[in-house]
């Protein structure tokens, strides 16, 4: 097409013009996709399962990644009231209303916030923990959620005695949910026909499960007690070995000492191994006080003197404050606040440590108790198994049996040796245990009050804050 005025093609002119408009399209469509964008969070609902007693990690991430230490983000359960499990505005916890059964246990890593990962650790599972948990940041209502599971377990106990046509097994296993169920097995991992599991469900909802099965000699002497949970995915079991001789009708008192003997010798064993399990634990609690003992004079000083400074920061000195500027209190009350929610996420982090160490001690100690009572029972049992066994050896009529009642007297004294020795270490560390929980449960009073101090002072000024907004707003409508 030819322009009249001058003379020249329009198509050169339009080439132009519709290279001008589709790239201002372009622009506006990149434009607009990328003030749009808005952060989302891996929303795939996960399922997690945990042991009561454990800690757990709730995952939450944010995609991309960006510094969530200053949005207001909530994690929540909505079969609760209140729902809130863990609650951070402003940068700081919330907790005024947060569940009251989550209240120390729930904690965010300020770190992680900084890359976007808004996972909750949650300390010390109950089986009330059970549910479905939401993460949210409200502006946008997108949320994560995490199905979780909570279970509890226990290690079976086996007891065997003798009957007419055999050797009866009872299992029995405590403390265990959601309801397990119980199987017996051979040495090959054959099924073995057991009468009716008993359960009985305690008024802390966890499961007792009892089974008994009756055997005669087979070609193997094995036999397994095993408890399994599918929905958590968990199994304990007991086995024991069987000598033959158990299985031989008794035909005369040596014959049932022997069984007798054998019995003690397998009730010595469990106790020594259960009393070393126990004392593990209790070294490695003393050797985190050791170790903190140990601590660097500078960092014993801060431990030392921070509760002090503390109090002193709470209760502050006003004087300086009375000739600052509005601005300048405003600014100390910031690094105030800051101040104390860092010292609160200590204290709540030390609190766990000596809650879970007091537990674990007094755990231990009921243990301690249980076993130093057991060993009683058994030193007198192998005491009357030696009375026994003396008198058979006086009217022992043949070398043979002389030389196995001496035999026996032989065993039994060491036995009884041994047993008195467990007996002396159990007691001392009963003392022992009894002072480390004194000196942690003082810790824990504490690390409570101070924790309850914190937290009063922080709801003081948060009321405070909220009320002085309509005051200060009033006077810009004026000028307005």
């Amino acid at each position: 097409m030819i322009d009249p005025k001058n003379g020249r093609s329009f198509d050169p002119l339009l080439s132009d013009r519709r290279a001008l408009v589709l790239r201002h399209t372009v622009v506006l469509i990149l434009l607009t996709h990328c003030c749009g964008g808005q952060t989302q969070m891996i929303a795939q609902p996960q399922t997690l399962v945990a042991m009561a007693g454990d800690d757990i990690i709730l995952p939450c991430q944010l995609e991309p990644a960006v510094d969530a230490v200053s949005m207001t983000t909530e994690w929540a359960r909505t079969d609760l009231k209140p729902r809130f499990v863990h609650l951070r505005r402003g940068g700081v916890e919330f907790l005024i209303d947060q569940n009251p059964s989550y209240v120390g246990r729930t904690s965010v890593s300020i770190n992680k916030l900084k890359c976007g990962d808004l996972s909750l650790k949650l300390s010390k599972v109950k089986l009330s923990d059970e549910g479905t948990y939401k993460c949210i940041i409200p502006p946008q209502e997108t949320k994560s959620v995490v199905e979780l599971y909570v279970g509890s377990v226990s290690s079976p106990v086996m007891r065997i005695s003798r009957i007419s046509t055999g050797l009866l097994f009872i299992c029995e296993s405590k403390g265990w949910y959601p309801e397990p169920e119980v199987v017996w097995l051979d040495g090959e991992g054959n099924l073995l026909s057991a009468g009716p599991t008993e359960t009985v469900r305690g008024p802390d909802d966890l499961y007792t499960v009892s089974s008994r099965v009756t055997v005669e000699k087979r070609h193997s002497n094995i036999f397994t007690c095993r408890v399994q949970q599918k929905k958590t995915n968990q199994t304990r079991q007991v086995e024991i070995i069987v000598p033959d001789d158990f299985f031989i009708v008794p035909s005369s008192s040596a014959v049932r000492i022997g069984i007798n003997l054998a019995v003690c010798f397998l009730c010595v064993l469990v106790l020594v191994l259960v009393f070393a399990f126990w004392k593990q634990k209790l070294d490695k609690i003393e050797n985190k006080n050791h170790r903190e003992d140990e601590a660097e004079p500078g960092e014993k000083k801060i431990t030392c003197n921070n509760d002090a400074e503390l109090q002193s920061l709470m209760e502050g000195e006003r004087d300086g404050e009375q000739h600052m500027t509005e601005e300048k209190k405003n600014e100390c009350l910031e690094k105030k606040k800051k101040k104390l929610s860092e010292a609160l996420q200590r204290n709540e982090e030390e609190c766990k440590d000596v809650v879970q160490a007091v537990d674990s001690l007094t755990e231990y100690k009921e243990a301690l108790d249980k076993h130093k009572s057991e060993l009683n029972l058994l030193s007198g049992c192998m005491n009357k198994q030696l009375v026994l066994v003396k008198r058979l050896l006086k009217e022992a009529y043949t070398e043979e049996k002389k030389t196995n009642y001496m035999n026996m007297i032989e065993e039994l004294g060491k036995r009884i040796e041994a047993t008195k020795n467990l007996l002396k270490v159990t007691e001392k560390l009963l003392q022992k245990t009894e002072k480390v929980i004194g000196q942690k449960t003082e810790r824990k009073h504490e690390l409570e009050l101070l924790k309850e101090q914190i937290n009063k002072y922080l709801q003081e000024n948060q009321r405070a804050e909220i009320q002085e907004e309509p005051q200060t707003e009033q006077p810009e409508r004026e000028e307005g």
